[in-house]
């Protein structure tokens, strides 16, 4: 029980994700191993089984962690316009900005290097958007609570918003490897949110 606090301090944790995205996107999923990511984070191993319990955990909790942006915007940002053009246009932008980073791109092209090896791992990716749905979603259902979109399935709009937005630029950036300018960033964004608005208008 004594090394409880340790475990649970926040400075530990952030080391270990922090070494987690650079040893897995180093060495791929595979061969990546908790002694690597325990010794690059200056911590030792049960530290890290301590936080995140196994290797699948602590990448998806990398995932989790690189991803998050995009989770807190729409009770952040979007809630305050009222328009939901603007709206989705803005979240869009965000999402693609998370998207695109450098950290999340290249989880991204491991999950896919490595799917075929530990097929877990795409149900690990998958888990880890379920967040930033999730806030789509309600803000999809706000509009549809009070007139301003039809959205009968608020979990399925949010997924076909997100998928539009995210697809056209990692297919544009080869994904991640290729920058996108801001222009084009906020053309994919106001292109997906006006095919979501006229699809779900009253």
């Amino acid at each position: 029980m004594a090394d409880h606090g340790p475990r649970r301090s926040p400075a530990k944790r952030r080391a270990i994700l922090d070494a987690a995205s650079r040893v897995f996107t180093d060495l791929g999923y595979a061969r990546a191993s908790v002694d690597a990511i325990a010794a690059a984070a200056g911590v030792g191993k049960q530290t890290v089984y301590g936080h995140f319990g196994d290797k699948e955990q602590l990448f998806l909790a990398a995932i989790q962690e690189a991803r998050s942006g995009m989770a807190d915007t729409p009770s952040q940002t979007l809630a305050l316009t009222g328009d939901p053009g603007a709206d989705l246009t803005v979240l869009g932008e965000r999402t693609l900005d998370v998207a695109l980073s450098p950290r999340v791109a290249a989880l991204h092209r491991l999950t896919i290097a490595e799917v075929g090896h530990h097929p877990e791992l795409q149900r690990t990716w998958r888990a880890s958007a379920s967040s930033v749905d999730s806030g789509v979603a309600d803000y999809l259902r706000a509009c549809d609570s009070d007139g301003r979109l039809r959205v009968p399935d608020p979990v399925k709009a949010a997924r076909q918003f997100l998928h539009l937005v995210i697809t056209e630029a990692r297919i544009e950036t080869a994904y991640g490897m290729l920058p996108l300018p801001p222009a084009r960033r906020h053309a994919i964004a106001v292109e997906a949110a006006d095919l979501i608005v006229r699809a779900h208008r009253p």
